[in-house]
């Protein structure tokens, strides 16, 4: 997952859009659940990973992450725009 990171940290653009997208994955109280970070719940991240790419086993790139977060980027934008 430290490709994916990175992938992000390369791309100082996004980094406004990631927090508010990891903020919003994050589930309500995390701090009061291990491992206490605000990490999505696994049912999410199952979610996220069939909706994407069909597989709970699959792995995403950096480069799908980093178009994610453009599409959020761009959505959020376009919500505030109207």
């Amino acid at each position: 997952m430290t490709h994916v990171a990175w992938a992000v940290l390369r791309s100082p653009r996004l980094w406004p859009t990631a927090i508010r997208v990891a903020r919003s994955a994050a589930p309500d109280k995390w701090w009061q659940r291990r491992p206490f970070l605000p990490v999505p719940t696994r049912q999410y991240l199952q979610f996220r990973l069939t909706t994407q790419y069909g597989d709970t086993d699959a792995a995403p790139t950096g480069a799908d992450v980093v178009a994610y977060l453009d599409w959020c980027r761009d959505w959020h934008r376009s919500l505030r725009s109207r």
